[in-house]
């Protein structure tokens, strides 16, 4: 077990050429890591490691045994998560905290084979928005859109998925609205804001186009939490609607909604689970594996899973110079747009 053990931690290290960022991946020390790795070497007889100050290479052992200890952790890995079911038999009540929306256009089918799968769980859910602290609150799992919160040493957050959104609107109002060919032209139109809308009702938005993008700011009559009551507004034609492309597929064919500005993108939307380091009960075990599965199938209602780091930046996105257009009519020139 304990050559195992020794082996992750070389994957680790030579996967990252870093003994400093593989010792934060695994969260150890970093003299306790080298001392591992050292241990590791001294037991084969080889040395596998070029150690300078800079980086960290393979040598040619190294490299022999990098592949295939790749495949042995991998294997390890799924054997033990293998055994999860049945080790550790689901039983209890999951509670879990997620938004309204999120749960009810693309939750419901995961949670729905969850309920299959493991007969004697039950089930608590606090549709809400609002911001759970699982360390006081009677919660196993707060799940989110948007980027994963800061959280404690005793919690973690992990991006799962991704949501890719597009603008929409009614055929009504595209046919007594102004012109809408360029992310600029947002200026001349109402958009519903679902989040981020200040106190002055105006926030940036970023469009992109290939390696283009454009940065507007936007002043909205109508700012509010609920993504179904934005979709709602688009449909009966008061405005525009940022809206995932699941959201708003049946609308779409049905012709209560059209995709407006189709060549360019919108920053997608990331969502993310908290938990505890230490779950508290199996079903709270089995219901982390279940979703983060869930996405990867087609009950996961076609968002994308999240393959990239947590700290891997928005497709689309980039930093943010220079001015903004806004939305109340000011000269055209203070549009931000950058290759």
């Amino acid at each position: 077990m304990e050559l195992l053990s020794y082996m992750r931690l070389f994957v680790e290290v030579a996967r990252t050429k870093s003994f400093r960022r593989a010792a934060d991946a695994l969260d150890m020390p970093n003299s306790t890591l080298s001392r591992h790795i050292a241990e590791l070497e001294k037991t084969i007889g080889l040395r596998l490691l070029h150690r300078s100050t800079r980086k960290v290479e393979l040598t040619e052992a190294g490299e022999v045994y990098f592949k295939r200890c790749q495949s042995i952790v991998e294997e390890a890995r799924i054997a033990h998560e293998s055994l999860l079911d049945v080790v550790e038999r689901p039983t209890g009540t999951l509670r879990v905290s997620m938004p309204a929306d999120l749960a009810t256009d693309h939750l419901a089918p995961i949670i729905a084979d969850f309920a299959k799968t493991y007969p004697l769980v039950a089930f608590e859910f606090d549709l809400s928005p609002r911001h759970v602290d699982l360390q006081t609150e009677p919660f196993d799992l707060a799940i989110r859109i948007g980027p994963p919160p800061m959280a404690p040493l005793t919690l973690v957050a992990r991006p799962i998925a991704v949501l890719p959104r597009y603008l929409y609107a009614s055929p009504e109002y595209l046919k007594s609205a102004a012109p809408l060919t360029h992310p600029s032209d947002l200026t001349r139109h109402v958009v519903c804001i679902v989040e981020g809308a200040t106190r002055s009702g105006e926030v940036a938005r970023t469009f992109y186009r290939g390696d283009e993008s454009v940065d507007v700011m936007i002043r909205t009559r109508f700012a509010m939490n609920s993504v179904a009551l934005n979709r709602g507004l688009a449909i009966q034609g008061v405005g525009l609607a940022v809206l995932d492309d699941v959201l708003a597929r049946d609308d779409v064919t049905l012709g209560r909604l059209l995709r407006v500005l189709p060549d360019w993108g919108y920053d997608d939307r990331s969502i993310n689970v908290s938990f505890g380091v230490e779950p508290g009960s199996s079903v709270g075990l089995a219901s982390m594996t279940i979703i983060v599965k869930g996405f990867r199938t087609p009950a996961g209602h076609g968002v994308r899973e999240r393959t990239g780091k947590a700290s891997e930046k928005p497709r689309g996105r980039k930093p943010r110079t220079g001015r903004y257009l806004r939305s109340d009519r000011r000269p055209p020139q203070l549009i931000a747009i950058r290759r």
